[in-house]
Parts: structure tokens; sequence; C-alpha cells
């Protein structure tokens, strides 16, 4: 398994955010993964619903030094050599809610309290560990949900910039997903 994900070494996960439709279609594919219990992990939000119809997408950013697992004290969250941080541990966790208020990404979620389970996405693990990609990235009509390599990303999107370090206030954040900013951004500032 480990020989077939290292053909996608080179890709990574884009989000550009202006591209997002609304459409729903990433979160109805990631509640068909089958590790996720029909329970979808990646989540559209209205920017200002009073004043426009834009949306975002919020899927887990795969952080080098993630705070959900940092937090937890039953260690049920972990990150693999790939970069990909998992799901808790349904033998380990203990239902904390720590992660979910750690995370500066507001991306993990208990979303079954009877279960007391911390869920997030986990980049489609069971597809990209065997050389597909990701639910969510595969039916995103705008694309912005992009499964590839920078070099494709870079020649698709000639004014934009991928961009993975996130600073809230004195905290830097490096991730293994990418936000598509204008070209030349180097980091995000999140106040």
């Amino acid at each position: 398994m480990a020989e077939q994900f290292e053909k996608f070494n080179d890709m990574e996960f884009f989000v550009d955010m202006q591209r997002c439709i609304g459409c729903h279609a990433c979160e109805m594919a990631c509640a068909e993964c089958e590790t996720n219990g029909e329970t979808s992990m990646i989540h559209i939000h209205y920017v200002d619903r009073a004043e426009t119809i834009q949306t975002t997408v919020q899927v887990c950013m795969h952080c080098e030094d993630p705070i959900c697992a940092n937090v937890c004290p039953a260690d049920a969250i972990t990150k693999d050599e790939y970069g990909i941080v998992h799901t808790a541990d349904t033998s380990k966790c203990i239902g904390c809610a720590n992660c979910v208020i750690g995370c500066p990404f507001g991306v993990p979620q208990i979303p079954d309290e009877s279960a007391m389970l911390m869920m997030k996405c986990n980049m489609c693990y069971d597809r990209t560990s065997v050389g597909l990609k990701p639910m969510c990235a595969t039916v995103c009509p705008s694309g912005a949900l992009t499964f590839d390599t920078r070099d494709n990303v870079a020649k698709k999107r000639p004014n934009s910039t991928p961009v993975n370090r996130f600073i809230f206030g004195k905290e830097i954040v490096n991730t293994k997903v990418n936000i598509m900013m204008p070209k030349g951004s180097e980091e995000l500032k999140v106040f």
C-alpha cells in the first residue's frame, strides 16, 4: 500500500475559496467515503448569508504540528509518515473535545454526542493510500478543491499562489493543504 502512495508523493491538496459555488457535492461525496459512516467530514459555510451567497469549504488542513493531536490526553489522534492527521482512534478517544476547542481552523467535530468520538477529514486515506484522489476533489465542479501536482496547479492558475503557512496572532501554523491566494502571497494572517 505504501508503494502505491509513493506515486502520489508529489500530489498536494489545494483549496480555492473564490471558486466555491456552494453546491455541496464535496459534502455528499465525503459522506460516501467508506470510513466516514455516512457522515461528511468536509463542510460548506456561508460567508455572510445576509449580504452574499459566497460560500467557503472547510477541510482539515493536516497541520505539520497538529494542535488537535497535541491537546489529546488519550493520544487518540495521530499523524502518519505522509503528513495525514487521522480521525481519532475509536479505541482511545474519550470524547473530551479538546481537539475541537484547540484546532485553529475549527475542523474536528463530535458529530454524534452519544458516540463521543471526534471525527475529521483524513484526506480519504482509504483512497489516497492506494493512489486515488480524495472523494471531494473528484466531484468538485468548479475547481475549488483540487488534488494535483504543484506544477500543474501553477500552469492552471498563473495568477494565484498556493499558501500553506497561516499566522494566528503570534502562532504560525504550517499545513499539508494549500489555500490559493493572490500571486506572490507567502502566508495568510488570520485575525
